[in-house]
């Protein structure tokens, strides 16, 4: 049992970390605090995860493996129910994070391991969301121009990246919070798919407007 408490006290220090990043904002939580906020001395905390950026890298490198898995379910969307809830899904895992998308200039100004793999992040999500075109174009769900397809997954990327910074902007004092994270999510999803309605199916336009109705009639 001894041996497995660094991995605990490794694993709870991550959980507590991202808790406090998403509340307050990566650049307002120092080493200090999370060792604070643990109860554990800033030398357990160091041994674990020697500087800050460690504690950043760990819980990037949580959300990369988990967004890698969910972009991969982009291939079996074919409609618009199916991408209605793959984008709430894949907004859920981002407000997991939030504080990398809420920091997330500051963040790749000074960790170059991020700004890296961020670029990566975007190549994914856009392979992902032209799969899903694909998907919804052989089914017949949409028809979209070959020409408009690079274009068209750029701005629901766009859209996706920054839509939590959008919702900040918009209420700073409340946006972020666990209550809000509903509307939020839905908002988003609602914005991004907004984006396909010139090129769906007539039948599919009308059932993305009734999900919109029965999920966020907040808009």
């Amino acid at each position: 049992m001894a041996k497995k408490a660094p991995r605990r006290t490794a694993e709870r220090i991550l959980e507590v970390t991202l808790e406090l990043f998403n509340r307050f904002g990566e650049p307002n939580v120092s080493t200090t605090l999370i060792s604070a906020e643990l109860g554990i001395s800033p030398g357990n905390l160091y041994y674990h995860y020697p500087a800050k950026d460690e504690l950043i890298n760990s819980l990037f490198d949580r959300y990369e493996r988990s967004l890698n898995e969910l972009l991969n379910a982009s291939d079996g969307v074919r409609n618009v129910e199916d991408a209605w809830f793959f984008m709430h899904t894949l907004f859920e895992l981002i407000w997991q994070y939030r504080f990398l998308y809420r920091d997330l200039n500051d963040l790749l100004s000074k960790n170059r391991r991020l700004e890296t793999h961020f670029q990566w992040v975007l190549k994914n999500k856009t392979r992902s969301v032209k799969a899903l075109l694909d998907g919804m174009g052989r089914s017949g769900a949409l028809k979209i121009d070959s020409r408009e397809v690079e274009a068209t997954a750029t701005s629901m990327v766009v859209v996706l990246t920054y839509w939590l910074s959008y919702e900040y902007v918009r209420d700073p004092r409340r946006a972020l919070e666990p209550e809000s994270a509903q509307a939020a999510l839905l908002r988003g999803a609602h914005h991004v798919l907004n984006l396909l309605t010139p090129y769906l199916e007539p039948g599919q336009r009308t059932h993305l407007l009734s999900l919109v109705g029965a999920y966020s009639p907040q808009g």
